[in-house]
């Protein structure tokens, strides 16, 4: 019976003030079994078939891949002679698998050739969606702003008998933990669809556990889920043609679309939106080629059969300690994997637009990233022996991995090079190694050939942007970013920029894999989205080694070697201007430049979707948050306020050890302070944490003298 109360009240969310519901609706379990890798997984459905083209493209992408990686190893030998010396065999087999991995992101984009058509079937569709966004210490306002104006979206769809929205809440800091309530309870005033709110006591396993104790709470509520990110988005026309595809295909269980970059205002930022935006959708459309029905999950922007993750997606923890053991960082390819071997289709659906997420905004801020991704894909490593696992899921791995080791197969390469070359001009070598020896042994090393393997790599590498640049032409989206002149300048300024910043993103990738495997754990901090331009001290101590590093080289080649100077300049240049680089495209003052000028300008700055900007008009009617310190003694002056706050928190929360003395602690520091300022400063993080959670310790405290 309370069941069926529960689907008659998602099934008309205006029977209710909105506003003054609970927190979160009445508990629908799941099951969500924590599932064992090492054990064949008894499958959903029988194993899949992929049609013609699937196999045509993999045929494309892995066959060009490995007919690079073959041309390459033969050409490179070759022009090292019969006997090649230790060095150059070192190069050789540093060469081979970096000639294939350009080789591949080429033969990629051929792929796309074989891509299936999707449409979205017509026809009634009752499924009950969750929005679902997780968040950790992110700015409130604008997260929920965007499902704010995502709920009117669905109300206009026709969408809100059957969905509801629902903020999944990890954060610890007690301020930002009060602004979410405040700004919860601003949304739903605005809102015509429920907005739920669940902020967690502890926060194990960071986003799986956040996602996994949804499923087990209220899991069986909803039949599909989308998932967003705290800075992503989906018009509500894109959601309602991703249930429809999921509803008609029963054995479909993860739908994943290609986000639009949106909102960059640094050069950065704008130059990875751009990039995003012109060369992302045919990059997509050939991963969606050969990846057929056994793809890959990029942790947002996707919709998922509620009972299909329940069923095949609880993690275990890896054995082990951090980096490699414990929670599974970048779950998002593990449970498209653990999908997969359960006999679910997995599909990247190509062709919708209407998915949008942020960027980061600096350099430096995108390291950051890039030092969790980094881990999170080493740790797959692990999981290569899963049982039950299709090929496809498990080169959705080796790529991941490769993405971040190419770094130092890249910088090995570069050195190892400079050490043949070292040893070619400052040893003499030894044409008659025997006294009864008639013709000298002359050292082989074929320049010419190894000019064109530099030619060709160059070409594999800039021809995709070429392609993509000259498709856009044929498209609306060259009309919408400027026209062909403006996009393509905005291509040649994103390659040259590029090339700047590739050098500095090698090393840093390199000593974060070092980090990695020397045990260093990443932690989990939370992402910044809007970044500033960093000071001189801040980019000098970031760089510093990068631009020695490059004048070292400079010099030396300079000295030795100038002809050198010419193949690796680009290089060079990127490692001694480093500080430059990062300093000034972090800038937004040259982000408004290059817009003013039509450079890196993408369809969606020139006309904002709809979502977005009815977002940003929520967010200015959204309350202020407090800040710091001083805005949560504001907000203890503000008993309506506290009202609000406390109508959202958990009721009757069954505490572990350690909350519940940091309850015991605050209640006793709260009872000796003589004005709400004293208190604060008595209490600790934890304590204050425990303020804000406790209803009687909120009341206790809001009555001190301010």
């Amino acid at each position: 019976m309370a069941g069926a109360l529960d689907r008659m009240s998602l099934a008309d969310p205006r029977s209710a003030d909105l506003a003054q519901r609970p927190a979160t609706p009445p508990e629908s379990p799941l099951a969500m079994p924590v599932q064992d890798f090492g054990a064949r997984p008894r499958p959903a459905f029988p194993r899949l078939r992929n049609g013609w083209h699937v196999w045509m493209a993999r045929l494309v992408a892995f066959g060009g891949a490995a007919a690079a990686a073959v041309v390459g190893f033969q050409q490179m030998l070759r022009s090292f002679g019969d006997d090649p010396t230790p060095m150059q065999w070192a190069l050789l087999v540093l060469f081979v698998p970096t000639f294939a991995w350009v080789g591949f992101s080429f033969c990629n984009v051929l792929a796309g050739l074989f891509a299936s058509r999707l449409v979205t079937p017509q026809g009634p569709n009752g499924a009950r969606v969750a929005v679902v966004m997780p968040i950790y210490h992110e700015d409130a306002q604008k997260s929920i702003g965007l499902l704010t104006a995502l709920a009117r979206e669905l109300d206009r769809e026709g969408m809100a008998d059957r969905t509801e929205i629902f903020v999944l809440s990890d954060s610890r800091d007690p301020v930002i933990a009060v602004n979410e309530t405040l700004v919860i309870d601003a949304a739903r005033k605005m809102s015509p669809l429920p907005i739920w709110y669940r902020r967690r006591i502890t926060n194990e396993d960071r986003k799986t556990g956040n996602i996994g104790d949804f499923v087990r709470r209220w899991g069986g509520r909803y039949d599909q889920m989308v998932v967003l990110d705290a800075d992503s988005i989906m018009t509500g026309a894109t959601i309602r043609e991703l249930s429809a595809r999921m509803n008609a295909d029963p054995r479909l269980a993860l739908i994943q679309t290609m986000p639009i970059l949106v909102g960059g205002e640094t050069i950065f930022a704008r130059l990875t939106q751009f990039a995003g935006r012109v060369y992302g959708p045919m990059i997509a459309r050939g991963v969606s080629a050969w990846s057929g029905d056994t793809g890959n999950f990029w942790g947002h922007n996707a919709i998922i059969r509620m009972t299909a993750f329940a069923g095949a997606c609880g993690l275990p923890r890896l054995p082990g300690k951090p980096p490699f053991g414990g929670t599974i960082l970048s779950h998002d390819f593990v449970e498209a994997a653990a999908l997969c071997r359960a006999g679910w289709k997995v599909r990247l659906d190509h062709d919708l637009r209407g998915s949008f997420e942020g960027c980061p905004p600096t350099l430096l801020d995108m390291a950051a990233r890039e030092r969790r991704w980094a881990q999170g894909n080493l740790q797959h490593s692990r999981l290569f022996g899963m049982r039950g696992a299709r090929a496809v899921t498990l080169a959705h791995f080796a790529i991941g991995i490769l993405g971040f080791a190419m770094s130092p197969l890249w910088l090995a390469l570069i050195l190892v090079g400079l050490v043949l070359s070292a040893t070619v001009l400052l040893s003499t070598p030894e044409y008659f190694p025997t006294a009864y020896q008639l013709f000298p042994d002359w050292p082989v090393f074929d320049a010419q050939r190894m000019l064109w393997l530099f030619v060709a790599a160059m070409a594999l590498l800039l021809l995709p942007r070429l392609i993509a640049t000259f498709r856009a032409w044929s498209r609306p989206l060259a009309r919408n970013s400027g026209g062909p002149v403006r996009i393509f300048a905005s291509s040649l300024f994103e390659i040259l920029l590029s090339a700047l910043i590739a050098p500095v993103q090698m090393l840093i990738q390199t000593r974060q894999i070092y980090e990695i495997l020397r045990g260093r754990d990443s932690g989990w901090n939370a992402q910044v989205r809007a970044g500033s331009m960093p000071d001189w001290n801040v980019v000098i101590a970031r760089h510093w080694v990068h631009v020695g590093l490059g004048l070292g080289t400079l010099i030396v080649l300079a000295q030795f070697s100038p002809a050198q100077l010419i193949w690796l300049s680009p290089i060079l240049a990127g490692l001694i201007l480093s500080p430059v680089t990062s300093r000034y495209s972090a800038s937004p003052i040259f982000g408004r430049w290059a817009r003013m000028r039509g450079l890196l300008v993408t369809p969606e700055e020139r006309d904002p979707p709809a979502i977005l900007s009815d977002a940003s008009a929520v967010v200015r009617a959204m309350p202020r948050p407090l800040g710091d310190a001083a805005g949560l003694l504001h907000f203890g002056a503000q008993p309506d306020q506290i009202d609000r706050h406390i109508a959202l928190l958990p009721k009757n929360a069954d505490l572990p050890e350690d909350k519940r003395l940091a309850r015991i602690t605050a209640g006793a520091k709260i009872a000796h302070a003589r004005t709400r300022a004293q208190a604060l400063e008595y209490l600790t993080r934890d304590e204050t944490d425990a303020l804000v959670s406790d209803p009687d310790l909120l009341r206790q405290w809001s009555v001190l003298s301010s």
